[in-house]
């Protein structure tokens, strides 16, 4: 059984610097089949932009897809590192609700932890293990 989220994180997560457009973001999810998409700048990880993100800060705002990822992203995240127990993983999520965590190492992401990643390992049984290990709906 999995201890810490290096065990069931997604290692080299797609990565977008801030001054790049939303386009570019939106790709990098549909190539993927990722929902979100970690936020860099000059490398160091800077915040995280999520398909909802793009569409409540940009397409609902009718702004266009050239809007630089930073105007989009969630500056403010919580990460942990890669020794980070998936129990204290899953009390970060709960008690700052969201639903992914980057994994981070010296400024650098290397991973990203997904609420669907701890189902599967936590509850297989479970509906949102089900549909997390379910191939995408591209």
């Amino acid at each position: 059984m999995a201890k810490t989220v290096a065990d069931v994180m997604t290692s080299h997560p797609a990565m977008v610097e801030g001054d790049q457009p939303v386009s570019v973001a939106a790709t990098l999810m549909r190539d993927n089949d990722t929902g979100a998409i970690i936020v860099n700048d000059g490398g160091r990880m800077q915040g995280i932009v999520t398909d909802r993100d793009i569409a409540i800060r940009v397409v609902a705002d009718e702004r266009g897809p050239d809007t630089p990822v930073r105007e989009a992203c969630s500056p403010s995240v919580e990460a942990v590192d890669p020794e980070t127990t998936i129990d204290q993983a899953v009390q970060l999520m709960r008690s700052h609700a969201v639903r992914r965590l980057p994994v981070v190492e010296d400024g650098r992401a290397v991973g990203i932890v997904s609420l669907g990643d701890l189902a599967v390992e936590r509850d297989p049984n479970s509906a949102l293990a089900d549909i997390s290990a379910a191939e995408g709906n591209r």
